[in-house]
């Protein structure tokens, strides 16, 4: 039993990183600008938050930093995509590229270091109950962020003035222009906000998940928090659930290997990329499904006064 607890537990970690860099680019989406770019933030936020550890021994720090890099690299993509239009799926490959080199080079003096002993966590009196206090109680507080951060989206996006004029601007900037709001502000502090989760994300992996310095060890998981908004039909809630869904596939290749299960290493580790692509078909064989649920105007550009 103790086994599944700690899968479970597991399962938890690895959905934590997906949810906040999916939340993210929800908020990103919701604005109206898709960005490609996750990969290359989450990794310039993973060397940036470590090496703030490593030089502060505070992983509080290292978070700071993580979310200022990603912030940084998403405010430049937001003034390149929304005010001098360029185009929005080119720039955030771009990105990508331009992050994955740059945390390469900036991490070389940091592949050997050791971050401080990691605190273990445990919640009064919740902790010690059997099976579930290993599996629930134990986690780092970045994972309860997690679930509170699609709580607050839930009610910014649905329930605040600032979420409806954010969801009006993804739906019609040229209405929302005529009214008198700030298309391109609002689009750019989405954009700079849903950077800082990403580099949230980034900094929680090399920090808490690892917590070691790699080159490229995002490994893809840029991607799959992109690709979830969709599986999540642009949906806070189903973020949430689907980062578990895919944690679950991450952490399972780990147990059948422990388990001794006699499958090839490298199907194992292809199985989150490859539930990532049936759940995308499976979903794009309603396109009329996903044209109801996405922002009438992603990734389309915006010229005021045209």
């Amino acid at each position: 039993m103790d086994q599944y607890a700690l899968l479970f537990a597991s399962m938890l970690n690895a959905g934590t990183v997906l949810a906040i860099a999916a939340l993210g680019l929800l908020m990103n989406e919701k604005a109206g600008v898709v960005n490609l770019g996750a990969e290359g933030m989450m990794l310039c936020s993973a060397i940036a938050g470590f090496a703030a550890v490593v030089h502060s021994g505070s992983d509080w720090v290292g978070f700071a930093a993580g979310m200022g890099a990603g912030a940084l690299l998403a405010s430049i993509f937001g003034v390149l995509v929304i005010w001098m239009n360029t185009n929005q799926y080119a720039t955030g490959l771009a990105l990508s590229l331009f992050g994955a080199g740059f945390s390469a080079f900036a991490g070389i003096n940091y592949v050997q270091d050791k971050l401080p002993e990691r605190p273990h966590f445990s919640l009064p009196l919740l902790g010690d109950i059997p099976v579930l206090g290993p599996a629930l109680f134990r986690q780092h507080p970045m994972v309860y962020l997690a679930v509170a951060l699609v709580a607050w989206q839930v009610w910014f996006l649905y329930r605040s003035r600032a979420g409806l004029v954010l969801r009006s601007v993804g739906e019609s900037p040229e209405s929302a222009h005529a009214l008198g709001y700030p298309v391109r502000r609002i689009r750019l502090l989405a954009v700079a906000g849903g950077g800082a989760l990403c580099g949230l994300a980034g900094a929680y992996l090399s920090i808490i998940y690892t917590p070691l310095w790699v080159e490229g060890m995002v490994a893809g998981k840029g991607w799959i928090a992109l690709a979830l908004t969709t599986f999540a039909t642009w949906r806070p809630a189903r973020v949430l659930l689907g980062a578990y869904l895919f944690g679950g596939v991450t952490m399972l290749q780990y147990y059948l290997q422990s388990r001794g299960v006699e499958i090839p290493s490298e199907f194992l580790n292809m199985l989150p990329y490859a539930a990532t692509i049936v759940v995308l078909a499976l979903i794009s064989r309603n396109p009329a499904w996903i044209r109801v649920n996405m922002p009438a105007s992603l990734g389309k550009p915006f010229y005021p006064g045209t």
